[in-house]
């Protein structure tokens, strides 16, 4: 092969490296500018009729009984995870059934249904970026083994029994564990 036309051949193979590279770093600078999305904030304050003393006690007194009272972030954040210390707000909520909103994060590879997962608190977390705190990390499993489909964009609520449950897998260490009752779609 001819100097000039082996010359071409490795100017052309950096070229493709380069606009690789580039698009790559595209990419990720549209990923980590766009921020995560997070359900955070996206429930509507609830109306009472009498003055709570806390939020949790203003979520519990306008929950109808047939309907588990909402869980957010913010209130699972009252568990210190390096003394154990559980705010009162928490408290009223361990050991009773729940829904929180959250993404999901399957634990079982390429499946389609799971019966375990992580619920977090915004799309790709513990995936594609260090993960939240504990306290910010929810072990869902769901009752008898039941299977719900994977969704990894659309947010969901979980249905289920809130326990302070300290696990590990491998994304990290979990505080929370909810045996998962009913997994629904998040309504914006």
């Amino acid at each position: 092969m001819p100097r000039k036309s082996m010359l071409n051949s490795k100017v052309l193979s950096g070229s493709r490296r380069i606009l690789l590279g580039l698009g790559t770093l595209w990419a990720g600078l549209m990923i980590v500018t766009s921020g995560p999305r997070s359900v955070e904030g996206l429930t509507p304050p609830r109306e009472t009729s009498a003055p709570a003393t806390t939020e949790a006690d203003a979520i519990l007194e306008d929950v109808p009984a047939d309907d588990p009272p909402e869980v957010l972030w913010q209130v699972l954040s009252g568990l210190d995870y390096m003394t154990g210390d559980v705010s009162a707000e928490l408290q009223q909520f361990v050991g009773k059934e729940v829904k929180i909103p959250g993404f999901m994060v399957p634990l079982e590879d390429f499946a389609e249904d799971v019966s375990e997962f992580l619920l977090v608190p915004y799309v790709g977390a513990c995936v594609h970026t260090p993960p939240p705190p504990p306290n910010q990390l929810v072990y869902v499993e769901m009752d008898g083994d039941e299977k719900t489909p994977v969704t990894y964009w659309d947010p969901i609520w979980i249905h289920g029994t809130l326990e302070i449950e300290e696990t590990t897998n491998v994304y990290g260490q979990v505080s929370f564990k909810v045996s998962g009752i009913e997994v629904q779609p998040y309504e914006w």
